[in-house]
């Protein structure tokens, strides 16, 4: 046994005097300078070979490609687009960059809310990135989130979801995307904080903070309250890109305001003319916060775009032209009975023309459709002697829409 003065560290020579903690193994001592060394070159090893493992499993398509493949299947909302395409490429970006002890700079990820009108592609360009990508993807209802307590479902339920899809591998989870619907609905009340309990509005959003900033949050894999004695999983948020989307109903008016548009005997003199059939565009984090939402829960969602209104000419393309477009399914679908099915272009402008008139959007093409080709689904395949065309004019289309009413349609 050698005495304690020649004590030394067997990686890096040192005394005992000259170190902090000393410890010693069957063989061999290490100090406490090593040990922080030897973590330092394991975290980074596991870094490097996680975001390996991440490149591997997906290939990441740089913004214009990442727009190019949205275009296929999103009608219109340039905008919009080139705003989620840039945000998913710095965030995976980051994710596959392997993490360096000694780097200063730390990028931070950037959640996303869109806002505009029910039916104008907000789910469908979440999900559309998410297939893209090949990574775990979830559809959360804010409407029916409420705080820890009362009935309803806590927040920490958004990330079940995420678990379940990914079948329970919390590392998959981890990488995955959230896209929270109808955000607008937990707004608060009025413009000041509440007084009182407001426990699906303020409170909920609130609660959400720790989600999107990134935080380890304990989450019930079978969803919370029904089952209380069930084993918790931890699962970090940091690397979790947050989409949150909402039709924000009024806020226009908000716009309005803070633009001074409905100023009294003048217009207020700018440099660049305001569309207000687009107000939209003009939309600002502090119209968000007029709307009702707290400013924490707007500074954790940093990048901030719009969705146009459809119009005519894009919600006739949507009927037609993408690869699985509602009439192509139609088509097909009575195909399968052996008959060629066709439209009228006048019956295909009644659908769109309703569809504008109800204020439905994309959403409710199909329930025009639906309504209009109900009867010929019942009857066709049922039929003796079945016809080889069918052929959906606009006076069959105008009879069958007044049997039903606007209320149908817009629950459809």
């Amino acid at each position: 046994m050698p005495d304690k003065e020649t004590i030394k560290c067997s990686f890096c020579g040192k005394n005992k005097q000259d170190t902090n903690v000393l410890i010693a193994g069957i063989n061999a001592h290490i100090c406490d300078s090593c040990i922080d060394q030897a973590i330092g070159i394991v975290e980074a090893e596991k870094s490097s070979k996680d975001s390996s493992e991440l490149s591997e499993q997906f290939k990441l398509l740089k913004p214009k490609e990442i727009k190019n493949h949205l275009d296929k299947h999103v009608i219109g909302q340039d905008s919009a687009k080139k705003v989620l395409a840039v945000a998913v490429y710095n965030h995976y970006k980051r994710l596959m960059q392997p993490k360096k002890k000694e780097e200063e700079v730390e990028i931070e990820k950037s959640n996303i809310i869109m806002v505009g009108e029910t039916g104008t592609g907000k789910t469908l360009l979440a999900r559309t990135i998410a297939k893209m990508l090949n990574v775990p993807f979830c559809i959360a209802d804010a409407t029916v989130l409420t705080e820890a307590g009362y009935v309803g479902e806590d927040v920490e339920s958004i990330l079940s979801r995420l678990l379940q899809v990914a079948d329970y591998d919390v590392k998959a989870a981890e990488r995955g995307i959230v896209f929270i619907d109808e955000i607008d609905k937990i707004a608060r009340k009025n413009d000041n904080p509440s007084i009182t309990r407001d426990v699906s509005g303020e409170g909920v959003q609130q609660a959400m903070l720790k989600l999107l900033e990134g935080s380890i949050v304990n989450v019930p894999p079978q969803g919370g309250r029904k089952h209380p004695d069930q084993k918790m999983i931890a699962v970090n948020t940091a690397n979790i890109l947050f989409i949150c989307g909402g039709a924000f109903d009024g806020i226009d008016r908000k716009i309005g305001s803070r633009l001074n548009t409905q100023s009294i005997g003048y217009k207020k003199s700018s440099d660049e003319s305001i569309d207000k059939k687009d107000i939209l565009q003009y939309i600002a984090p502090q119209d968000l916060k007029s709307f009702g939402l707290i400013p924490e829960l707007i500074g954790r969602m940093p990048i901030l775009t719009y969705l146009k209104p459809l119009d005519k000419k894009a919600l006739r393309a949507i009927l037609t032209e993408p690869k699985n477009a509602i009439i192509k399914q139609y088509k097909k679908l009575f195909e399968m009975d052996e008959i060629i099915l066709s439209f009228d272009d006048k019956t295909l402008d009644l659908i769109v023309d309703k569809a504008i008139e109800y204020k439905l959007g994309a959403r409710g093409l199909r329930s025009i459709c639906e309504a209009i080709m109900l009867d010929a689904m019942f009857d066709i395949p049922s039929k003796e002697n079945k016809e080889e065309y069918f052929k959906i004019t606009l006076a069959y289309a105008q009879e069958k829409l007044k049997k039903v009413s606007v209320k149908k349609l817009k629950a459809a």
